[in-house]
């Protein structure tokens, strides 16, 4: 779907209403409805604006302190939402509507440095000058409950029935269950223009993957927060409740987001070597910058308090930085062969924002090429029990000081981007550490 395509479906009436959106630092999408008419007539060409306070809120709306991009001492004033044209998508699970990702820019037409869109848009910008692209994958997975979203909440989490009675990894007869969710998934996505491959039931009880084909980073980073909106749409719809949260039960697996990586060239694949016929030294090299930075990008990987419970020994999450060939304890696996040849980063967690998620990578792998680094021989055995191994950060706050520190963070993406999500997460960490949980009552209610 293409701005001209979409002129015309308004046209004929067929598209009446447009969400106008962008991500925000949690990987949400925000922005207002328009009708179709006041949208092609207004918004197409001049853009709409939104509150700037929408960079510097919490998960619950909260505007908080401590931010340069928006703050009450400013006003909190707007920002413009600039809506790409080559973003449309019609969401075929709403009756006559479609959806453009915006743009977060200044008033004077600059990207707003620390919105997460403008951070992948740089890392690009980057490799573009050596005519360059970075292909993309991120595969979701996500658990299906019994239970509405309002039924949930009622519940306050607790007691929810996954919708499988046990573990359903590559089972047919089961997950045959959900099929009327998993089919509209895979086929309404696909008609959007997020084509699927495949969905597939995963280890824990309930838990579902659906594979989104790869292409370029942005396209695909705007594919993975609609995809996501999507499947909570269309389990909503049918009365159940779809969650990305990283680890939900401490005896199950939690919810990945491998994201997969390669780099071309003039259409060529330029991390496989045709002349060799293994890994050129471009992989290497970036693979390289990978395991050397991602350590103090992990923030980007894994932003949340619950995504580091997520890192445990034998969960399918890795714990340790080593690379394998087709190695699932390793933090990196090597799939595929020539063109296809790639990258699998097994750290993120389903609450990463990809913008984030997919910059980190990009600049992590060329920092490597800069440097010129190599990566050490592909690791063999089980990277869970191998001390020697560097491990990744265990919180969010071991993880939010390595990026505070990172020089390489700040010469990348600029220091004002590097505080604005620093402080993102210490405000995370602040308010986690000052809530009473279950774990607590339980523990201390009686026996202390």
């Amino acid at each position: 779907m293409d701005a001209k395509t979409l002129k015309s479906k308004i046209a004929k009436g067929e598209i009446d209403t447009v969400i106008v959106a962008f991500p925000d630092a949690i990987g949400r999408l925000v922005g207002k409805r328009f009708t179709g008419t006041y949208y092609q007539n207004q918004v197409a060409d001049q853009g709409t604006h939104g509150c700037n306070y929408l960079l510097a809120v919490n998960m619950e709306m909260d505007p908080q302190d401590g931010f340069k991009v928006a703050n009450w001492e400013s006003g909190f004033g707007d920002f413009e939402m600039r809506p790409d044209g080559k973003s449309v998508k019609i969401l075929t699970w709403q009756p006559g509507t479609a959806m453009v990702i915006c743009d977060y820019a200044h008033h004077d037409g600059t990207l707003v440095a620390e919105a997460p869109r403008s951070v992948l848009r740089k890392q690009l910008d980057a490799l573009a000058k050596t005519k360059i692209k970075a292909f993309m994958a991120s595969e979701l997975e996500f658990l299906l409950f019994d239970q509405s979203y309002s039924e949930a909440f009622e519940a306050n989490y607790h007691g929810l029935k996954p919708s499988s009675d046990y573990r359903i990894d590559y089972h047919i007869l089961q997950p045959g269950r959900d099929e009327t969710i998993l089919r509209s998934i895979r086929n309404e996505l696909t008609a959007s223009g997020i084509p699927v491959e495949c969905s597939k039931g995963e280890w824990s009880r309930g838990q579902h993957e659906v594979n989104v084909e790869y292409t370029e980073a942005l396209e695909m980073a705007d594919r993975h927060v609609l995809f996501k909106q999507a499947i909570k749409e269309i389990a909503h719809r049918e009365g159940k409740s779809a969650s990305f949260i990283p680890k939900f039960a401490e005896e199950e697996a939690g919810n990945s987001c491998h994201i997969h990586i390669s780099l071309q060239k003039d259409g060529k694949n330029i991390f496989w070597d045709t002349m060799k016929n293994g890994p050129s030294k471009m992989f290497r090299q970036f693979l390289g910058g990978l395991l050397k930075y991602s350590p103090e990008l992990c923030l980007f990987f894994a932003p949340t308090i619950n995504a580091y419970k997520r890192y445990q020994s034998g969960s399918w999450a890795p714990t340790k930085m080593a690379w394998s060939m087709d190695n699932r304890t390793a933090g990196f696996r090597i799939v595929g062969h020539g063109p296809s040849f790639r990258i699998e980063n097994r750290m993120p967690g389903a609450d990463a924002n990809p913008y984030l998620a997919f910059a980190a990578m990009i600049a992590a792998g060329l920092a490597g090429v800069e440097e010129k680094l190599d990566c050490p021989p592909a690791y063999d055995g089980n990277a869970y029990t191998d001390e020697k191994l560097p491990a990744l950060p265990t919180s969010l706050e071991e993880a939010t000081l390595l990026l505070n520190k990172s020089k390489l963070a700040r010469r990348v993406f600029g220091e004002d981007v590097v505080d604005f999500y620093v402080r993102t997460a210490e405000l995370e960490v602040k308010a986690f550490t000052s809530t009473v949980t279950d774990w607590e009552r339980k523990r201390y209610f009686e026996r202390i």
